[in-house]
């Protein structure tokens, strides 16, 4: 039998607040499909994407997608991964489908 995993705690204000951007709601949506938006990333997607790829993909300035990163993960719903000089995120998703849960039965 299949042990239930805990539900993660949310900290709901934060996950509004770092939805509220449309840049950070396309970071997320990228890495729901790593495979189809990061398949030139040299090392394996099994850690996750690098903060690199991720900069690359948005047009933006390596800070203002840090900053971007920072957001979503104080919320939560990004992981990263240092592997050497690089910083690999991925989407948390326990804590997605905890918020998702939580949306549906409050809305």
């Amino acid at each position: 039998m299949k042990k239930s995993q805990p539900t993660p705690k949310l900290d709901v204000d934060a996950i509004y607040k770092a939805l509220a951007n449309p840049v950070r709601r396309e970071i997320l949506a990228c890495l729901r499909e790593p495979k189809a938006h990061f398949a030139d990333q040299e090392l394996l997607l099994e850690h996750g994407v690098c903060a690199g790829r991720i900069d690359a993909h948005c047009e933006l300035s390596q800070s203002t997608v840090s900053a971007h990163l920072a957001a979503l993960q104080k919320a939560g719903l990004v992981t990263s991964k240092r592997v050497g000089q690089w910083v690999f995120f991925k989407r948390n998703e326990p804590v997605i489908e905890a918020f998702l849960a939580h949306m549906n039965k409050q809305l």
